[in-house]
């Protein structure tokens, strides 16, 4: 990723540096996540963390942090860096002279005229990071000394000094392995160097600190155990690799593996590419069951709502392999049954499978297999909205989908304080009822021409179809105004000028006339739309708040009443060239060339799930999303095509 640039002279500076993070991930699940220095920020930070299905499928961290020094001439130098309170302490730091992720993340550091860099790289198909240490130039030699630091505990917690940890070790070939607590795998830890030498000095490090969490309001302390430390001599030129890994490994094979991996990792000189690379790290395979990882590094893999959103993005869009998009999908229909025809609080996600089918058969599917393999699943989504089969949402006499329930927030827009639900938005949601329409239209479309003939689901749900239509004009279309409401309750329209007006006109059942279209993005352009994605509220509105930052409250307060969301660019600009044609092709390319430049902080090569609703628009939430790398993808595919044309 030679395109990355990073300001040389700004890594010493921790207010630069912390802010900009490394995150790895694989096909197993597993993930490596730092600032670019090597610092911890987040309790989700670490070299490897590991889903377990011992313990219901969460991520687990291992191994925290591995700290380096570099003992010249009789002088220890310490490369590492943890903070305590306010106190950072070593300030290995003060010795970064460079930073790349050409091709893997790599670190420089200079010392005196020693000049020393470490890779890292997680292993493709197993939970395993491998550090590569190399002695780029030195006069003399060097002894290098590496102190692992050891969690074992769930990457949403932290772990404290305590009698119940198993503290002691098992030599095993080229290192030691460790087992904290019981039901937790091995931890193994080896060196490719035969002549490496381990020393065994059990030490806890109390009161490390999470400066992110600290700066959220969150607990931010936590206890590491130190068991020892390794050495081994390097002389210029040489290297060595460090693996830690839940299977025991062949030390002499180490830094084959290492240089394997690293070939295998596709070139990106582009931005195109590294959103491919992206969409990849998101897909897992974990015990061979293929899914999406709705965002690193802390949200869970397999979410019904962002699974659906994002599977043609990175599936097709990114790939290009329409038997990953069935296979996610299949997959996602096995697990989330209960959800998907009994209950939820996601009450629009069931019936969004349909916009993926529909983009499935954009992109070249076949629609009679897609009718023939799905049909039933969507037939049995549209059921259950049917009055008493579901307790949380139900089609009202007016053909429309009524969601209530009393304190919690049913839609995307799902943010609570102290139990309160910031947006409930109860009763006749605009979006919902937009995919409610759409699948329905859809289902009799299929049903009419690849289903039975005479049918008895079309001919019961035919007459829905138009009272669902004639009642969404009625009910959301607000007659003194002309604008949409946001949502429809007990009390009339709530006319809070949100997003989700827009998936009123970009579902391709539409409900609403095309010559609304262009007054709905008027508002959209006028209100919503910036240069890092759509606002998810006006910033016209008195509950409006433009930054994310404080403590959790305050960014709750901002999640969806302001904050930006990448993945609202797909269907907006969607929406605009179809309204606008070429002439917004250059608009579209100024909305997204915003994130290329942003993929140098935050996420490093990684593309944010949020950004502030006020300039300059920076960065927050998980640091690669799925929903705003899938978005991308789409769009970019949406402004070759104009280009082409």
């Amino acid at each position: 990723m030679a395109f990355l640039k990073f300001n040389k002279n700004e890594l010493v500076n921790l207010s630069y540096s912390l802010k900009r993070e490394i995150i790895c991930s694989n096909k197993t699940g597993a993930y490596s996540n730092t600032s670019i220095v090597g610092c911890n920020t987040r309790r989700y930070h670490g070299l490897l963390a590991v889903t377990l299905d011992r313990f219901g499928g969460d991520h687990y961290m291992l191994l925290s942090s591995l700290d380096e020094s570099l003992v010249i001439r009789g002088k220890q130098f310490n490369l590492g860096i943890h903070c305590y309170g306010d106190i950072y302490e070593p300030r290995g730091h003060k010795y970064v002279v460079d930073f790349a992720e050409d091709p893997v993340p790599n670190i420089t550091y200079k010392v005196g005229d020693v000049i020393f860099r470490k890779s890292l790289i997680l292993a493709l198909d197993k939970d395993q990071v491998l550090i590569k240490y190399e002695l780029l130039s030195s006069p003399v030699p060097v002894t290098l000394i590496l102190k692992p630091f050891l969690a074992f505990r769930n990457t949403h917690a932290l772990t404290s000094q305590n009698p119940q940890a198993n503290t002691s070790y098992q030599d095993i070939p080229g290192g030691v392995s460790f087992r904290m607590y019981p039901n937790f795998p091995d931890l193994n830890l080896q060196l490719s160097d035969s002549k490496a030498e381990w020393k065994y000095l059990p030490c806890w490090n109390n009161r490390i600190t999470y400066s992110d969490e600290y700066r959220r309001g969150f607990d931010c302390t936590e206890d590491l155990f130190t068991p020892g430390l390794f050495s081994m001599r390097l002389t210029s030129g040489g290297s060595v690799v460090f693996s830690a890994s839940t299977a025991e490994e062949n030390p002499a094979q180490l830094k084959r593996r290492f240089n394997g991996y690293e070939a295998k990792l596709p070139v990106v000189d582009d931005y195109r590419e590294q959103l491919r690379r992206c969409a990849d790290w998101l897909i897992t395979r974990h015990n061979g069951v293929a899914m999406i990882n709705a965002g690193l590094s802390w949200l869970k893999t397999g979410l019904l709502r962002e699974t659906l959103i994002a599977l043609p993005g990175l599936t097709l869009n990114g790939a290009g392999r329409p038997a990953l998009f069935e296979e996610i999908l299949d997959n996602l229909i096995a697990a989330e049954q209960e959800r998907l025809t009994v209950r939820t609080t996601q009450v629009e996600a069931p019936l969004y499978l349909v916009v993926a089918l529909q983009r499935y058969i954009d992109w070249g599917a076949e629609p009679a297999k897609v009718w023939k393999k799905y049909g039933s699943v969507v037939k049995m989504i549209l059921d259950s909205y049917l009055p008493g089969r579901r307790k949380e949402v139900a089609m009202h006499p007016n053909g429309l989908l009524w969601a209530q329930v009393d304190g919690v927030a049913l839609t995307w827009m799902n943010a609570y304080v102290g139990g309160r639900a910031l947006t409930e938005r109860a009763g006749y949601q605009i979006e919902t009822n937009a995919f409610w329409y759409n699948a329905i239209c859809f289902a009799l479309e299929m049903e009419t021409r690849y289903g039975l003939k005479n049918s008895a689901f079309t001919t019961r749900w035919a007459p829905i179809c138009q009272m669902v239509r004639g009642s969404f004009r009625d009910v959301f279309i607000d007659p003194e105004t002309g604008r949409l409401a946001d949502y429809v309750d007990a009390f009339g329209r709530n006319m809070d000028t949100r997003p989700n007006q827009l998936y009123a006109i970009w579902v391709k059942n539409s409900p609403l006339d095309e010559e609304m279209f262009p007054e709905v993005l008027r508002i959209i352009d006028n209100e919503l739309v910036t240069s890092r994605g759509i606002r998810t509220l006006s910033p016209r509105d008195p509950k409006y708040k433009g930054v994310y930052e404080g403590s959790q409250i305050e960014r709750d307060l901002a999640y969806h009443q302001g904050c930006t969301r990448p993945f609202l660019l797909e269907p907006y600009i969607e929406m605009s060239f179809k309204v606008k044609g070429p002439s917004f092709l250059k608009r579209a390319e100024w909305l997204i060339e915003g994130f290329w430049a942003d993929l140098s902080k935050h996420g490093v090569g990684a593309f944010s799930e949020l950004y502030d609703g006020d300039p300059p628009h920076e960065p927050h939430g998980v640091i690669s999303s799925a929903l705003s790398t899938a978005a991308l993808l789409a769009v970019s595919d949406m402004i070759e095509k104009y280009k082409e044309a």
